[in-house]
């Protein structure tokens, strides 16, 4: 599966911004899709994971209550809705793919990575 991640930018904080991985292949559904992020200077760190039906969903504690993954198997998409965003979100967030049956927040479980998209709160 090839991945395409868009929708970053330079906002304010406070702002909102929605990210969007766009998937190649015809079986989109057979994987668990997870965003990651990486800061200047850090590891890359993750952030959400959904699983293969959209019904289950996983958040690191900097982001819950304010991050929500969602996907749309029939357009093979899976989303990052950010709302009240921080200077601490500024990082690069990628998209990644996972075919393990059940959600993980190991980087090592997902061999399939987008490109990445840059996302940057200023204060």
């Amino acid at each position: 599966v090839q991945l395409q991640a868009f929708g970053g930018g330079l906002v304010q904080a406070g702002d909102s911004l929605r990210l969007s991985c766009a998937a190649s292949g015809r079986t989109f559904s057979s994987y668990v899709m997870g965003w990651f992020r990486q800061a200047p200077g850090k590891e890359r760190e993750f952030v959400s994971t959904i699983n293969r039906s959209g019904g289950l969903t996983s958040y690191a504690d900097s982001v819950k209550g304010r991050f929500t993954i969602s996907r749309d198997n029939a357009k093979n998409t899976v989303y990052l809705q950010m709302n009240s965003l921080k200077p601490e979100d500024t990082a690069v967030y990628y998209c990644a793919a996972s075919s393990q049956p059940i959600l993980t927040v190991r980087t090592q479980a997902y061999p399939y990575w987008g490109q990445g998209t840059q996302v940057t709160v200023s204060s």
